[in-house]
């Protein structure tokens, strides 16, 4: 989308938000944005709904690009229908949102032509707590709402969110995650 609206010559919110007709995709789109201070900076927007029928979360994540890509902050906004455990939803979301932070930064399996070789936690990066971003989550409460629950909502806007935002800090798109210095050299030189 943000690839859409750059060819529109669009603001990616306002592109993503004139092409929805689903209101519960542009409440959680309007409170994300609002949360994470969207119009400024290095900041990139992902948006889904769960398996097409399950919770809607958007994500803004704020980018930083010098010598390797670090996400500062995530700003989350989660429509799960009727919201029965509040704490519970925000700890699913932030987890999840942690977790595919890890998976878009760091984590890669490595294979040789017989065997996997990222076998231990040297070969097998994830994110160390000093590299955690920050996390807020609004939630939207449906209480008329059937309980969808929250799941893996965050884990595909969040790597969308942090995608758009390197490629908005450094106006290059980076194809190939994890999103490693070498992997955007090479989409550089590309």
């Amino acid at each position: 989308m943000d690839e859409l609206a750059a060819a529109a010559g669009r603001d990616p919110l306002d592109f993503r938000l004139a092409h929805l007709t689903d209101p519960r995709a542009r409440a959680v789109l309007l409170a994300a944005a609002e949360l994470g201070g969207w119009g400024g900076g290095n900041r990139g927007l992902g948006l889904a709904r769960y398996k097409e029928r399950g919770a809607y979360c958007a994500v803004v994540a704020e980018v930083e690009a010098e010598h390797d890509v670090r996400v500062r902050r995530l700003a989350i906004a989660v429509d799960v229908g009727r919201v029965v455990n509040p704490d519970g939803v925000r700890n699913q979301i932030e987890g999840g949102a942690v977790q595919a932070a890890s998976w878009t930064l760091k984590e890669r399996v490595r294979f040789d032509r017989r065997r996997v070789t990222s076998a231990d936690w040297e070969s097998y990066p994830i994110l160390r707590f000093s590299e955690v971003p920050g996390v807020d989550v609004a939630l939207l409460g449906r209480p008329d709402e059937p309980s969808v629950g929250a799941g893996e909502a965050a884990q595909g806007p969040t790597a969308a969110a942090i995608g758009n935002g390197l490629a908005a800090a450094l106006g290059v798109r980076v194809r190939d995650l994890p999103l490693t210095p070498d992997r955007i050299v090479a989409a550089i030189d590309a």
